[in-house]
């Protein structure tokens, strides 16, 4: 990165040939406890009697896609649990700050910790370096990555979920630990964020049930195009929207706790009024960035 905080020339042709970015050392040890300091306090906050038990999974049989506390969730902090959180009494297996897959979706607006991490002048200078000219910054999650029961993140790109017209989405993901290829580190095929969006995930437009649906289908890919990204705590990984990504479940004994945030271009570009996430009457526009 440049003096001033901005992605080089090389960065940014690296971004737009690969469809991904790694910034390593980007931020402290110290800011990365701060935001995990932050989040185990949400947690110990959360009342398991006041929250469905939401299982968060980017599988086609999702739950959560008739889930009120889902979908109701762009200007809220929620929690969802990883599949194999719960036995079959419905009793968690584990304590609840190991059972969560992550909290969502609006830690950068609701708690200041995050939203003062998340409007910082490094990403605003690394939007400004990818182009983006008015930004919004539409959801926000923190994802634990839990030892031994971390789920598998499947094959997918982020515009199956966040979809604009025309496409101009990307995600900023810090690692708050070491992710490896043992704790479910991200995997990206290079160069396929060229080749469009093949599956989408939007409301029901018959408002039958489920409220949400996919539609399209995400084409087999082979594993050999997957490229690992293990990257050490304070670095950044850049994803663009259309990018095909997946993690591979965590069966290791270290958890692998990312935050990570997306932003969307509102000048020349619409959010689609298909997508599970909308803006509500409390916060009836995303907020920029800059």
């Amino acid at each position: 990165m440049t003096e001033e905080g901005f992605l080089t020339r090389d960065q940014v042709e690296k971004y737009k040939r690969e469809g991904y970015l790694v910034v390593p050392n980007l931020f402290s040890d110290a800011e990365c406890d701060r935001l995990k300091r932050k989040c185990r306090e949400i947690v110990d906050d959360m009342r398991l009697e006041d929250h469905p038990k939401t299982i968060f999974t980017t599988k086609d049989d999702q739950d959560h896609a008739k889930d009120e506390y889902f979908m109701t969730s762009a200007d809220k902090i929620r929690f969802f649990f990883e599949e194999s959180a719960f036995d079959e009494n419905q009793k968690l297996r584990v304590d609840k700050h190991l059972a969560l897959n992550k909290v969502g979706h609006a830690l950068h607006l609701l708690d200041p910790e995050f939203k003062a991490f998340t409007f910082q002048d490094k990403f605003k200078n690394i939007a400004k370096s990818l182009s983006f000219k008015k930004p919004a910054v539409c959801q926000s999650m923190y994802i634990f990555k839990q030892p031994n029961i971390g789920g598998e993140v499947n094959t997918h790109q982020d515009s199956t979920f966040l979809h604009t017209e025309p496409m101009n989405i990307a995600g900023l993901w810090i690692a708050l630990e070491d992710a490896t290829l043992e704790n479910g580190c991200l995997h990206f095929v290079p160069g396929s964020h060229t080749e469009g969006v093949a599956k989408r995930f939007i409301r029901n437009p018959n408002g039958d049930s489920p409220s949400m649906i996919f539609v399209g289908s995400m084409p087999e890919v082979s594993s050999e195009k997957f490229v690992a990204a293990p990257v050490k705590r304070g670095s950044l990984v850049v994803i663009h929207g259309e990018v095909v990504h997946r993690s591979e479940a965590n069966r290791s004994k270290e958890s692998r706790n990312i935050y990570t945030f997306h932003v969307i271009e509102t000048d020349g570009s619409a959010y689609s009024k298909e997508n599970w996430l909308q803006p509500t009457a409390e916060m009836p526009h995303f907020p920029l960035l800059y």
